[in-house]
């Protein structure tokens, strides 16, 4: 449960780098640095929690493929989640800085309930 917490404060900080230094403006984040540096933390969160239900791989470092494989063994409908967190997050917000608020809304949001799954996948194991 060490990591689930871990997890949720990489969405927190991710929160709070939005609302401090990526400066929104109506419906748009001013300061693309911000948002790829709350995308990023917020994936990361992501990966801390899939990695504690998961476990290591066998061989090899992880790839998104993997954590795609892995999900799609489980449960169908995180492995939509994941889908969506790995691109709004990683890709459109990680990668390119995209300033739209509704996409960094719908990437944390897909990141918590990714969270909150492993938790209770966790808790009836």
């Amino acid at each position: 449960m060490k990591h689930i917490a871990e997890a949720h404060r990489y969405i927190d900080n991710a929160k709070e780098i939005l609302r401090d230094k990526a400066h929104k403006d109506d419906k748009y984040y001013q300061d693309a640095k911000y948002v790829r540096m709350a995308g990023n933390t917020a994936y990361s969160g992501v990966l801390i929690a899939l990695d504690e239900l998961l476990g290591a791989k066998k061989t090899g470092r992880k790839s998104v493929e993997w954590y795609k494989e892995e999900l799609s063994k489980i449960d169908k409908k995180i492995l939509n989640s994941f889908n969506i967190a790995y691109e709004a997050l990683h890709l459109v917000m990680g990668y390119d800085g995209v300033l739209s608020a509704k996409i960094a809304a719908v990437g944390l949001e897909e990141a918590e309930t990714i969270i909150n799954w492993v938790e209770t996948k966790q808790e009836v194991n």
